[in-house]
C-alpha cells in the first residue's frame, strides 16, 4: 500500500490600516489507522487561535474539502479587505 503524500498549506492577512493580522494553516495527511485527517488552525497572528480537525476514509473526499478551503481564503478581501498571501 502507498502512503499518500502529506500536504500543507499557511496564508497570513496582514493590514495595520484595517488592525487584521490573520493566520490560517491547513494540512491534509494520513493518521495511524489509513484516514485521511484536514486540520485546520487559524487565528490573529501571535495567539494560540482555533483549530479543528476532520478524518475521512478517502483521501478524494479530503481533497474535496480542502480545495472548499482554498477558495474561501481566496475570497477574503471581499469579507474581511485584506487578501491572504501564502507564507513560505
Amino acid at each position: 500500500m502507498e502512503t499518500p503524500k502529506n500536504q500543507s498549506w499557511h496564508w497570513q492577512a496582514i493590514d495595520p490600516s484595517r488592525n487584521v493580522a490573520r493566520d490560517y494553516h491547513l494540512w491534509i495527511e494520513t493518521d495511524l489507522f489509513g484516514w485521511t485527517t484536514v486540520e485546520r488552525r487559524w487565528g490573529r497572528i501571535g495567539t494560540k487561535g482555533q483549530g479543528v480537525t476532520t478524518s475521512f476514509p478517502d483521501r478524494r473526499q479530503a481533497n474535496t474539502i480542502a480545495q472548499q478551503i482554498r477558495i474561501r481564503r481566496e475570497s477574503a478581501f471581499k469579507r474581511i479587505g485584506v487578501r491572504y498571501q501564502a507564507v513560505e
